[in-house]
């Protein structure tokens, strides 16, 4: 039996959700919004997902799918700033939504905010529209912190998630680990933390033939181990290409590194200089930010996809790489234990040191070429991570909220 229709406010403040995939501040989450918005939408729900314009040629309001909507409110310059900037116009952010709701006689049932920036926007349509505020961090700035690899978050994140993660109606994690993170970090109540994991869209990424994958993308007759993200240092491709030059001497391996923008130039080239210091330079090849339509040539063109992160909320790389068929290698972050089947579709390492990395690559890279069930094997792995079971288990969790919430006496 369908569940009642709801009327939902997705909050994107900072991050386009249909921006470019791999860019600074355009990964998981941004997946993770549209994926849901549009299956939310299919499941019979009316989704208005609310963004800051960042391009004079944006249009306010994007379909991204059946009863799915993205809209983008001005704040601040139309322009691409920097992420922590945004904080000084999410009053205006907030006001801008506001005026646009009750332009367009537009009520909601809830709100649905993701990052603690735009968990500050959704803490004031939760007392101007009394409805419950349901966020999602993503990422928390006191677990980046405390990991200490690229840049420090300012106390004003750790004090305002601190802070939201108290006041917020309810918190979903996408992990067991991030619960219990947010419990003994900021102090949450367990009692209003709902664990969902992350999907992956099984109609988009699935296994293509290797060999025609391979010809497709113009790769050689020799191995390749890929790695999908943002090229920053919190993702640990540093380590990855240290692993890569442990491999050299055994394996014809090639390291294909997806992920870029304007901002992440100066990574690459500290990267670039590393290869070449290692002598590995002609092995690695770095393609920049692509398409989600190309992914699943990539995974299926590779025989390894390496996530060597320092830190994750969840991992959703590796479920696009199992879901083509590809194996993984992972350090122990995110919810990889559970998703990755140890020796079977991958292995997870205790840390990202080169050496362990290479190790399990290496076992991978020796194992035969897989065939057709093989992948078919992996890919069953992750079946259940189908976006329309996770947006299923989204709404059961909203009904559970609304069921039981009462408007606070001011």
């Amino acid at each position: 039996m369908p569940s009642r229709q709801m009327k939902i406010a997705i909050i994107s403040a900072h991050s386009c959700p249909v921006g470019t995939l791999g860019a600074k501040d355009t990964g998981g989450m941004s997946v993770y919004i549209v994926e849901v918005a549009r299956e939310l939408g299919k499941q019979g729900h009316l989704v208005d997902a609310y963004t800051r314009v960042h391009d004079p040629n944006d249009p306010q309001i994007v379909d991204i799918g059946q009863n799915a909507r993205l809209i983008h409110l001005r704040a601040g310059e139309i322009e691409q700033i920097h992420k922590l900037a945004v904080y000084s116009y999410l009053p205006d952010f907030a006001c801008n939504l506001e005026d646009f709701r009750k332009r367009n006689s537009l009520q909601y049932d809830l709100v649905f905010s993701h990052y603690w920036l735009s968990a500050w926007v959704g803490e004031y349509l939760q007392q101007w529209w009394h409805v419950p505020h349901i966020t999602m961090f993503h990422t928390l700035g006191a677990i980046k912190n405390a990991v200490g690899i690229g840049e420090d978050e300012p106390e004003l994140r750790i004090e305002t998630e601190r802070a939201l993660a108290r006041s917020c109606h309810h918190i979903i994690a996408p992990t067991e680990k991030e619960r219990e993170e947010l419990i003994l970090r900021y102090g949450t109540s367990p009692e209003k933390i709902s664990v969902v994991p992350c999907g992956v869209n099984l109609e988009l990424f699935q296994p293509v033939d290797k060999q025609k994958a391979k010809r497709e993308l113009g790769f050689g007759s020799g191995k390749t181990v890929l790695f999908v993200g943002r090229i920053e240092p919190l993702k640990g491709i540093e380590q990855l290409i240290r692993a890569m030059a442990y491999l050299q001497n055994g394996q014809d391996a090639r390291l294909v590194v997806i992920g870029g923008g304007e901002l992440s130039q100066k990574e690459i080239g500290r990267l670039r200089k590393l290869s070449r210091e290692l002598n590995i330079e002609d092995s690695v090849t770095f393609t920049g930010a692509l398409k989600q339509d190309r992914m699943p040539y990539f995974y299926s063109a590779a025989d390894v996809c390496v996530i060597p992160s320092y830190y994750e909320s969840f991992g959703l790389v590796a479920l696009e790489s199992l879901a083509c068929g590809t194996p993984v290698v992972a350090t122990d972050i995110g919810d990889l234990k559970s998703i990755i089947h140890q020796g079977e579709t991958g292995y997870v390492v205790a840390d990202n040191a080169p050496h362990h990395l290479a190790e399990k690559i290496d076992l991978l890279l020796s194992r035969p070429v897989p065939d057709k069930s093989s992948a078919l094997s992996i890919r069953a792995s992750v079946s259940k991570f189908g976006w329309s079971n996770i947006a299923r288990a989204i709404i059961g969790e909203f009904h559970a909220i609304l069921d039981n919430y009462c408007v606070p006496v001011s």
